[in-house]
C-alpha cells in the first residue's frame, strides 16, 4: 500500500486547471522528484499535501487516511517542509529554530535538546559553534542546513522539499545534495523533492515525475528517464552535457 497517493486529482484556480487527472503513489523510503518547467504544477502538489490549497475533485490519501479529514495543524506537524527561502525565525537561535516543532508537540526538554544536538551533528553544524547563532550570522548553505535539520526534528512521516537549493552557488548546492542523500539513507523518510534542474533530479530521485501544464507526462526511475522519448523529458535531457555531445 502506498504511503501517499494522488488519485485523479484536479485543482483549479478560477477557470484554469493547474492540475488535471493527476495520479501517483509514493512508497515508504522513496524520494519522488517532481521535475518540470516553471508553472507546470510542481509546487501545487506540495501545497495540496500541506493543505495550503484545496482541490476540486479526486482523492489524496496519506498513510491510508483521507487528507481532507485530517486536522490541519496536526498534519503539518507530521510533515517536514523545506523551501528555498528557508523561513527561519530571525530572532531565534539555530537551536531554537531546530527545536520549534518538537516543543510545539510538547516533547520533554531533554529529548528536544538531544534531538537538536543529533541533527546539528548530522548536518555538519557543530553544536558548540552554531547553536547560539542567529540566522543572519549564517551563510546561505548553513541556513539551508538548519532548515533541513528543522524539517527532520519532530521525526516527520513525510518530507517535502520545494526547490530548496535553487539559490545556492553550484559548489554549495552539490554539497547540500550530498547531505540530502546521507540524511535520506540515515532516516529513511519518504520525500517529495521539487526541482527544475535535471541533474539534481537524476542525482536525488529514486523516481522522477515529469510535469507539464498540470499533468504527468512520465514517471520513471533515473535509468528509465535517461532513455525517455516523451517531449518534455527529451527537452530536459537535451540540457545535459553528456560525453560526446557537441556544442
Amino acid at each position: 500500500m502506498a504511503f501517499l497517493s494522488f488519485c485523479d486529482v484536479e485543482c483549479r484556480r478560477g477557470a484554469r486547471a493547474v492540475l488535471r487527472d493527476f495520479s501517483f503513489d509514493l512508497d515508504r523510503e522513496e524520494t519522488l522528484v517532481l521535475l518540470g518547467r516553471s508553472g507546470s504544477g510542481k509546487t501545487t502538489v506540495i501545497r495540496l499535501i500541506i493543505r495550503l490549497l484545496d482541490f476540486q475533485s479526486g482523492k489524496i490519501t496519506l498513510d491510508n487516511s483521507d487528507l481532507r479529514s485530517a486536522d490541519v495543524i496536526e498534519l503539518r506537524r507530521r510533515i517536514g517542509y523545506v523551501i528555498q527561502e528557508v523561513g527561519l525565525l530571525p530572532h531565534w537561535t539555530v537551536a531554537q529554530n531546530i527545536g520549534m516543532v518538537p516543543r510545539l508537540k510538547r516533547w520533554p526538554a531533554d529529548r528536544v535538546e538531544n534531538r537538536i544536538r543529533e541533527l546539528m551533528q548530522q548536518v555538519s553544524l557543530p553544536y558548540d559553534e552554531f547553536a547560539a547563532r542567529k540566522p543572519h550570522h549564517l551563510s546561505g548553505g548553513q541556513r539551508q542546513r538548519v532548515g533541513v535539520a528543522r524539517a527532520l526534528a519532530a521525526e516527520p512521516a513525510l518530507l517535502l522539499f520545494d526547490e530548496p537549493f535553487g539559490a545556492l552557488d553550484p559548489v554549495t548546492r552539490y554539497d547540500m545534495q550530498q547531505q540530502f542523500l546521507k540524511l535520506r539513507n540515515d532516516y529513511r523518510v519518504p520525500a517529495i523533492f521539487v526541482t527544475h534542474d535535471v541533474n539534481e533530479a537524476l542525482r536525488l530521485g529514486t523516481r522522477i515525475a515529469v510535469l507539464e501544464n498540470g499533468q504527468l507526462e512520465l514517471i520513471a526511475t533515473p535509468a528509465e528517464f535517461l532513455q525517455a522519448q516523451t517531449p518534455v523529458a527529451r527537452a530536459f535531457l537535451e540540457t545535459l552535457q553528456l560525453p560526446g555531445r557537441q556544442g
